[in-house]
């Protein structure tokens, strides 16, 4: 049997190494456009950074290797310009000799992957303006900054590689503003998540400007909007990936709504004997079913075996995905995984939200907080999606977080798991177990919670509520909530008859701990109506001036 295999990076090959692991005698090829296989696209940032000082570290496989390792014929610099699915054959041209012939299959795996949105804006093909997908891009992007030592650019877009950019960039000392048309930064984020980062890198002294878009690009500037410029002499164009189809849509795979290969949980398309994997393909979301378009390496790697198997004899399928991921981002690490607020929402969940600021592990080891914010289901009361921003340990907390949601953990369980704990690693009671905690007061325990978007709602609608500020007055003074009145908590039992026990009640401290402390008091002195503010102080302040506005 003969397997051809459109594509070389991680679905091509990860489809073609685990095909041979099944089947020795398959007789196996695999096509490549590119120069370039098996590489860790991830990791081009921090080359372009010299923070990786060889690109051989993120290219380490090569078509030898692939050959003497699993007898797989790989052709780089050669493009498949053309399937023959009545024939079963594949049209191909050598880039590098301009050659064509045609070559048989028997099972054909599309692997083709996605390529760069280059929006449609002037100037975007000037020398100093680049994306970055491929190696080549990389070295050229590494290149022209070697070459020409640009002071000034300008990142368009907050996602991954937009913001991994925006890292290496500044350092190799270039003054970078990174610019993204929507109101708030990364996608991967809630609105108040990615505010409450958008404050960190503020702070930092980053520059961001969000809701602005790109009208044009000159050789030492690009144009914002009507009337504002920004000085740029290198222009990195992060504005995302779409899917390479072309091949299969001219030969009628079917194509998902997401716009992507539609593949069942074998990764077979529409077509006889042509299966599909990695970033050409939509997948589906494990909670709601749904398709997604989440390109990937970890999926791409996940769906490539997958493909690889069924197509020889095997039996592996694909689960769905959760959406999980995380990347590093100067000192903070950010990540997510299941549902968002914003799409638990449109699923029609009751939801309830907490925002949990603790450290990863404790202050004489040096520990720094993350802020966790869970979402979860209050009719179920099961976990439905958490995201973190923070510095140390989030890794380990998404990925314990991710393990929970696939196997649909209620709140109430996390406070039973039996986490590894040291003070070099961990807190006593973990943030994921204070997580759990938090959510299970507000589910089962009668101890709700209130957003600081809550709380901005209900006095934009002119409510009337009582907000009680329970840090020490020095910290109220510093700053408080909007309405806020300074009832410490040492003080605040002599000072109940200064509330109304009938009018809603919101306290607050830093984070929360104390908040939920004096909530605990006012309900046992009769008080109706009384929540805490999830994150407390911290979390409002940090999104005030961009939820504010």
């Amino acid at each position: 049997m003969k397997l051809i295999v459109i594509g070389a990076v991680a679905a091509g090959t990860s489809a073609a190494a685990k095909a041979r692991r099944n089947q020795d005698d398959l007789e196996i090829t695999i096509y490549e456009k590119d120069v370039d296989i098996s590489y860790s696209g991830c990791g081009l940032p921090y080359y372009i950074g010299n923070e990786v000082e060889s690109i051989e570290a993120l290219t380490p496989r090569d078509p030898a290797f692939f050959k003497k390792k699993y007898n797989i014929d790989i052709h780089t610099a050669h493009l498949v310009t053309k399937i023959d699915h009545d024939n079963q054959q594949v049209h191909v041209k050598s880039l590098k000799t301009n050659e064509t012939f045609t070559d048989a299959y028997d099972k054909l795996v599309i692997a083709t992957g996605a390529k760069s949105i280059v929006p449609p804006i002037d100037g975007v093909d000037l020398p100093h303006v680049h994306a970055l997908r491929t190696v080549q891009d990389a070295r050229q992007i590494k290149g022209y900054i070697d070459e020409h030592q640009p002071k000034t650019a300008v990142v368009v877009g907050t996602g991954f590689i937009g913001f991994e950019m925006l890292e290496n960039l500044i350092e190799r000392d270039i003054e970078v503003v990174i610019v993204e048309m929507k109101p708030h930064i990364t996608s991967n984020l809630d609105p108040d998540m990615a505010d409450y980062l958008e404050d960190k890198l503020v702070k930092k002294g980053i520059d961001v400007r969000t809701n602005k878009t790109v009208k044009g690009i000159q050789a030492d500037h690009v144009k914002i909007d009507e009337e504002e410029t920004i000085p740029a002499e290198l222009v990195i164009l992060a504005t995302g990936v779409k899917p390479n189809v072309e091949l299969a849509k001219a030969i009628g795979v079917e194509i998902g709504e997401t716009g992507a290969i539609k593949v069942n949980e074998r990764m077979e398309t529409n077509l006889k004997n042509i299966y599909s994997c990695g970033d050409c393909i939509e997948t589906f979301q494990r909670q709601t079913h749904k398709p997604v378009y989440r390109p990937l390496g970890s999926t791409a790697n996940k769906t490539g075996r997958i493909a690889g198997d069924q197509l020889s004899g095997g039996s592996l399928e694909f689960k769905g995905i959760l959406g999980t991921s995380i990347y590093k981002l100067f000192e903070f690490t950010v990540a997510n995984t299941g549902l968002s607020e914003a799409e638990a929402r449109a699923e029609g969940f009751n939801i309830e939200i907490s925002h949990n600021i603790k450290p990863d592990k404790p202050a004489y080891f040096n520990g720094t907080e993350m802020n966790i914010k869970a979402i979860a289901d209050r009719d179920t009361k099961k976990l439905l999606g958490v995201q973190i921003v923070g510095q140390e340990g989030v890794d380990k907390r998404i990925d314990v977080f991710s393990t929970l949601v696939t196997y649909g953990a209620t709140v109430d369980e996390l406070f039973h798991l039996d986490l590894a704990y040291a003070p070099p690693f961990s807190t006593t009671k973990d943030p994921v177990h204070y997580s759990g905690m938090i959510l299970d007061n507000a589910l089962s325990k009668g101890r709700p919670l209130k957003t600081s978007d809550d709380v901005r709602e209900l006095e934009a609608n002119g409510e009337k509520i009582q907000i009680v500020d329970t840090r020490i007055e020095k910290q109220h003074l510093a700053n408080c909530v909007d309405g806020a009145v300074s009832m410490p908590h040492a003080v605040i039992r002599a000072r109940l008859n200064e509330l109304d026990k009938n009018l809603p009640t919101v306290t607050y401290c830093n984070s929360g701990t104390t908040g939920n402390a004096v909530q605990n008091i006012l309900l046992n002195h009769g008080f109706k109506d009384v929540s805490n503010l999830s994150g407390g102080n911290k979390f409002y302040q940090a999104t005030k001036k961009t939820r504010d506005q």
